[in-house]
């Protein structure tokens, strides 16, 4: 063999081993969870239970990092540029597979500079009106917005969140206009509803339903295509717009380049914490469904969810500068 083959040779098997022994160490240090919301949302929930056993499994700490705003384009972007060493991971939802079709300009390509690790959960929204309007359905509020058509307003956890193109394809499908008003998290929309700053919004069932108790939300259907169990609730589209269906997942990434044998290690480790017993107590009690699997599934799901959004977004009309 050539000596210049052979120094090629040796250098390759150096890297190799080196990267290696690198993902076998992994994680030797702490390592940062960024949440693109604000504490209090249904992000928070994930990030907590994870978090926890992410230490109880590896025995370092999964600090989290929250970094709300511009419909969680901050947080994503902060991990897209990011070193690719597996210590520092982005909590993504679904909103990564909306704002590249919702926003006109990214400073980041989540399909080129985010690498999909593991899904963490599916969940549904739940569509609630303040209590003191005269609406008790699906279609009481299409006509009354049709017939107040400056009168609705509706929050969401920002621009781009799913409950924010929840309303937008709700409002496409039954051509009604609602204004919308953006928060830095679902807690602060939660808030903006019970201060009537706005009248409608789309939101987890679980912090929605003490309000529905204590008489100060009503709430109408469900976003998923099912009906929920524990939750006396049709669908949306059972309710009076057929063929709609709107669901979130949320999930976790790395920056593109993260060595594959990171990628993988991280997914292994947690498959096993969405096994385990109080992990799955903590989810499922959210009203959340468990995914787990293969790279390659997150993968599929993306770019599935990627061109339902961007029909979507075409057919409302919803574009951010």
């Amino acid at each position: 063999m050539p000596l210049n083959y052979l120094k090629l040779w040796i250098l390759g098997l150096t890297l190799t081993s080196g990267l290696s022994a690198f993902s076998q160490d992994y994680p030797s240090r702490s390592v940062r969870l960024v949440d693109p919301y604000a504490p209090g949302g249904s992000t928070g929930v994930v990030s907590r239970i994870i978090s926890k056993k992410f230490q109880e499994f590896t025995k370092q700490s999964l600090v989290v990092d929250n970094r709300p705003g511009a419909g969680s384009n901050i947080g994503n972007d902060i991990v897209a540029k990011s070193a690719p060493d597996g210590y520092t991971l982005l909590l993504g939802t679904s909103s990564l597979a909306i704002n590249p079709s919702l926003y006109k300009t990214m400073t980041y390509d989540p399909m080129k500079e985010l690498s999909p690790i593991i899904g963490l959960i599916k969940a549904s929204n739940v569509l609630a009106v303040d209590a003191s309007l005269p609406i008790r359905s699906v279609k009481e509020l299409i006509e009354y917005a049709k017939t107040n058509p400056t009168k609705l307003n509706y929050g969401s956890s920002g621009n781009g969140a799913t409950n924010h193109m929840a309303m937008e394809m709700l409002k496409s499908m039954a051509g009604i206009q609602i204004s919308h008003i953006p928060y830095k998290g679902g807690g602060e929309a939660m808030q903006a509803l019970l201060g009537k700053q706005i009248q409608v919004m789309f939101n987890p069932s679980t912090s929605l339903a003490p309000h529905e108790k204590s008489g100060r939300v009503r709430l109408l259907a469900v976003t998923s295509d099912k009906r929920i169990e524990g939750l006396e609730l049709p669908t949306v589209s059972e309710a009076g717009l057929p063929g709609f269906e709107s669901s979130v997942w949320f999930a976790l990434f790395a920056p593109s380049g993260t060595p594959v044998s990171i990628v993988e290690k991280i997914n292994n480790e947690v498959n096993k914490i969405l096994k385990d017993k109080e992990t799955q107590d903590v989810l499922q009690g959210a009203g959340m469904t468990i995914l787990g699997g293969s790279i390659e599934q997150m993968k599929a799901l993306i770019q599935k969810d990627t061109l339902r959004w961007e029909a979507v977004v075409k057919a409302s009309g919803a574009r951010i500068d």
